[in-house]
């Protein structure tokens, strides 16, 4: 059996552990919350500052790769009373907190964020900022849609403080677009890419997307061509999840037999790897390149670099609260969703309840697990040399792992209490991360698949 065929199995992409599928809502309640919010912010504040996630949900037409939680609208009066709330919800949390925050880390996504105003987002961002400090090393940033990022979007963000911006590119062929409701011109990505630089941004950040319906190589060739021109100083290249039973009719504009194979898709990701390589950039975890004097690079060097709902950051908080209709909080020692429904998300904040739809307080096997993931996700190896890092079911974990041992995937040191991925393991790091996922024998009798494939 070749690698791609034992190892292309269903799995998390591990953005958080457990994973929200696996969340224990039963033993959580919006008091747990608040105090688990509070405490981690007395601890952490001072040292760190917390992070800011806000979600910005319209968009004026649906991309049927997507798979966020979005509102398509074509009404521009919706902009102000959305900010409205996220503003009021802002407000319900600083009623928690014992003092001023120190926002180290903001991030808008969406959803478009840049189909609100410029105007808007100003309001709204520097509503925010006027109830907190705001440290001269902080890290603001934002996506922007090619299509409709103005230079007075740039602008207007770029006065506020932010210097990264992304940019949804996903690939640039006509039939490619078509399939995925993603046209825009190579012209117009590097329009607005190079205005941003013009601008003083210091990371100009692109969104490609391998195993899409109708993508080929050369597909991938001619993006990679064209990403050369613009150079962005990070790129995230990832594969594209297909879980219709999951995100409903946004993902059902195509055909299965449409979309490439998984040997396809492995082969995908190697060609373009190949080509990110000669043009000078260095992989970063799972799925994220970057040129070396990126911020990312140097804090995979120095074993900083940090993962959670909002990606690969050079920068850690403990605290990430997250702002706007479906939303993730993050205290470290328990996750918070929001409700995923506009109106209802606007009519809790309204009665000055913050807007939790579910959650999940960590347990102290939780939290070890988890640490574990996160150093795998990040620096590509884990340790249990350490005593509270071992866990009860750690033999077994290991044991489970021999088969990726042999195919040359990763390595164990069982005397140095090291775990290692190797340069062929990373593509399967997913599948190293599973070993340790307690949580994934619920999923055996699932009626529906709960997670997209990991190649």
């Amino acid at each position: 059996m070749n690698l791609l065929d034992k190892y292309n199995v269903r799995g998390p992409r591990y953005t958080s552990f457990p994973t929200v599928p696996h969340w224990d809502d039963k033993n959580f309640s919006l008091k747990k919350w608040k105090n688990e919010i509070k405490n981690t912010f007395v601890n952490y504040n001072d040292d760190e500052g917390i992070s800011l996630y806000i979600h910005l949900p319209f968009c004026e037409q649906m991309c049927t790769f997507c798979g966020c939680h979005k509102r398509i609208t074509r009404r521009h009066d919706m902009e102000m009373p959305y900010i409205t709330a996220v503003l009021t919800e802002w407000n319900l949390y600083l009623e928690i907190l014992p003092k001023k925050p120190i926002i180290k880390e903001l991030h808008l996504g969406g959803g478009t964020p840049t189909f609100f105003s410029p105007e808007n987002l100003s309001f709204l961002i520097t509503s925010l900022l006027k109830t907190a400090i705001v440290p001269k090393n902080k890290h603001f940033s934002f996506e922007g849609h090619p299509n409709n990022t103005t230079r007075e979007h740039l602008q207007t963000l770029y006065n506020i403080g932010f210097r990264r911006v992304s940019f949804g590119v996903q690939d640039y062929n006509p039939i490619v677009q078509k399939a995925i409701h993603r046209v825009q011109s190579f012209e117009s990505v590097k329009q607005v890419s190079d205005m941003a630089r013009e601008i003083g941004y210091t990371s100009v950040g692109h969104d490609i997307i391998f195993g899409l319906p109708f993508q080929t190589q050369k597909h991938i060739e001619k993006t990679m061509a064209y990403t050369e021109e613009v150079k962005p100083d990070r790129i995230a290249f990832y594969s594209y999840a297909h879980v219709p039973w999951i995100k409903g009719n946004g993902q059902r504009g195509f055909l299965e037999k449409d979309i490439p194979n998984a040997l396809e898709k492995r082969a995908q990701y190697v060609l373009g790897k190949k080509h990110l390589e000669q043009m000078g950039y260095q992989e970063i975890g799972m799925d994220h390149f970057a040129l070396p004097e990126d911020s990312l690079i140097k804090a995979a060097e120095n074993k900083l670099l940090h993962r959670n709902f909002m990606g690969y950051t050079s920068s850690k908080t403990h605290l990430m609260i997250g702002l706007g209709v479906s939303s993730i909080s993050d205290s470290w020692t328990a996750f918070a969703q929001n409700t995923k429904s506009i109106e209802e998300y606007q009519e809790l904040v309204k009665e000055g309840i913050i807007p939790v739809a579910k959650g999940h307080i960590l347990s102290e096997k939780d939290e070890v697990i988890r640490k574990h993931i996160l150093a795998i996700m990040c620096q590509l190896e884990t340790s249990w040399a350490a005593e509270n890092l071992e866990f009860e079911n750690l033999p077994l974990v290991l044991d489970s792992l021999t088969g990726m041992e042999n195919d040359g995937l990763l390595q164990i040191d069982r005397k140095a209490q090291k775990l290692s991925i190797t340069e062929k393991g990373r593509p399967f790091v997913r599948n190293a991360c599973m070993a340790f996922d307690f949580y994934l024998d619920d999923d055996k009798n699932a009626e529906k698949p709960i997670f997209s494939k990991c190649i």
